[in-house]
């Protein structure tokens, strides 16, 4: 029989989680006896969200725009009450508007909505809790869920690409300067998943190339990798599980990934 990792009551926040990605890591999480805080600047999908994850567990919510400093602030207040601390943050972001989109159709205001969503909000959200934890004499846990596109770019998405790469230098810097004080860090390269976020990248790729929605599908999603399958939920939630448990605390600073070999180089 597989073990499951328990978190017994671990207080976990999840940003942009009313949908996709971070919705259903939320939820794998809270199947695991977390408890967690989601949110979402949009108060109907917010709602929308905990009315689906209540079933599993002890979920609240928060109306935050990660892009916006006071939000941040926000939802670390809120969550710390919630929870009666907060033990660890999964990190998730929602795709850059003009994405898909090549580097010479992104205007200036596209490059600063990139940064402020993959480097600005997770580096001063991080900040945040970091400063709770050892205010508190807490431990904490940080994971960023990162793309493995970093590693091997997408065109199409080389906003997000060259601003959430640095959340690998992140990640090594806070588990280097405060693993002493028992808070450690974690970028998790996902390959693909099947979210209403990629299915409407894809479509708009598909458009631009006029080509059936399918065809495109079968070639940047399942063809890259030997399962020809997205990665499944519980083998994400798995994972990030595992990370968040004591059990990884030697692999702090790490960087893993879940890209069902979509990725053809390595990294000795």
């Amino acid at each position: 029989m597989p073990v499951e990792i328990d978190l017994n009551g671990l207080g976990v926040i999840v940003t942009a989680s009313s949908r996709g990605i971070g919705f259903n890591v939320a939820r794998e999480l809270l199947k695991r006896n977390a408890r967690v805080v989601i949110s979402s600047r949009n108060e109907e999908n917010l709602k929308k969200a905990l009315d689906e994850l209540s079933e599993y567990g002890e979920v609240y919510g928060v109306i935050a725009d990660v892009g916006e400093k006071e939000d941040l602030e926000n939802l670390v207040s809120k969550a710390w009450d919630a929870l009666d601390g907060v033990d660890a943050l999964v990190w998730n972001a929602p795709n850059v508007s003009c994405e898909p989109c090549l580097v010479h159709e992104a205007d200036y205001a596209d490059w600063l909505e990139a940064a402020k969503l993959h480097s600005i909000a997770p580096g001063y959200l991080t900040a945040l809790l970091i400063r709770k934890w050892i205010e508190s004499g807490k431990r904490g846990v940080l994971v960023y869920l990162n793309s493995v596109s970093i590693k091997e770019p997408m065109p199409p998405l080389v906003l997000a690409d060259v601003t959430r790469a640095g959340l690998v230098q992140l990640a090594k810097s806070v588990s280097r300067t405060y693993g002493k004080h028992g808070i450690r860090a974690y970028s998790v390269l996902l390959g693909s998943f099947d979210t209403p976020g990629a299915r409407e990248n894809l479509k708009a790729v598909a458009e631009s190339k006029e080509e059936p929605f399918e065809e495109t599908w079968e070639r940047e999603v399942l063809g890259r990798t030997p399962l020809h399958r997205t990665g499944r939920w519980d083998e994400l939630g798995s994972l990030v599980a595992f990370l968040l448990s004591d059990e990884a605390e030697y692999m702090l600073g790490s960087t893993v990934v879940i890209d069902g070999a979509m990725t053809r180089g390595i990294n000795l």
